[in-house]
């Protein structure tokens, strides 16, 4: 499919591949042929923006400038609120450069337990993404999703990726990371909402592509 604004080939403008391959099989529905920065061993831009926002189009940017590619890129994170929001857009930076989230989740407890939160309402957090579009022309649009719920420990699930083994979303008795994929994202176009942040965030930049209309 070839919709306005898009080209022939969309760039995911991610080097993560938890990121891409969640990406992929949300637009798996558009049905328009993709790629990614990983696969065409783009260089990796730093991120110096101080908001989600500002990061997403910062790396749909650097994408869409080497390439000439519509270029959809992710910023996502997780926001603790005992933690005054913390990490925030560093939330990869607290997995270091050998990004270890295993030890990134060992940090946001050790911080949790240092500021008393022990009690479920005292761990509230929640999950931000925010998908940045560059179309072909240069145009740039983002898209905002968020997804509450409460840390848990210790880390519980396999699936998914980054800090999903801790992060129980409101409404559900299991984590993120105990969620195959369908469960966690929740999301069929004109049939349910989606449940992840990603899923949320993805559902408004589907509304707003298809309502744009094929080139």
């Amino acid at each position: 499919m070839q919709l306005k604004g898009f080209g022939d080939r969309l760039l995911i403008a991610s080097h993560n591949r938890g990121k891409i391959d969640e990406l992929r099989a949300l637009l798996e529905p558009v049905g328009m042929p993709v790629t990614s920065a990983a696969d065409l061993e783009l260089d990796v831009p730093e991120e110096t923006g101080t908001t989600f926002e500002a990061n997403a189009l910062l790396k749909a940017r650097a994408g869409h400038e080497t390439t000439k590619l519509a270029s959809l890129s992710d910023d996502s994170g997780l926001c603790v609120e005992a933690l005054n929001g913390d990490p925030g857009v560093y939330t990869a930076d607290w997995a270091g450069p050998d990004r270890d989230f295993a030890m990134a989740m060992r940090t946001v407890e050790e911080k949790l337990q240092a500021a008393g939160a022990n009690s479920p309402d005292a761990r509230r957090a929640k999950f931000v993404a925010v998908l940045g579009l560059i179309h072909t022309d240069g145009s740039e649009e983002t898209f905002r999703g968020e997804v509450e719920g409460t840390l848990v420990w210790p880390p519980r699930g396999d699936k998914g990726f980054g800090y999903d083994p801790i992060f129980q979303p409101d409404g559900y008795d299991i984590t993120f990371g105990e969620m195959v994929a369908d469960e966690k994202h929740g999301w069929t176009h004109g049939e349910s909402t989606g449940l992840s942040h990603r899923a949320r965030a993805f559902e408004k930049f589907f509304n707003a592509i298809v309502s744009a209309g094929p080139a």
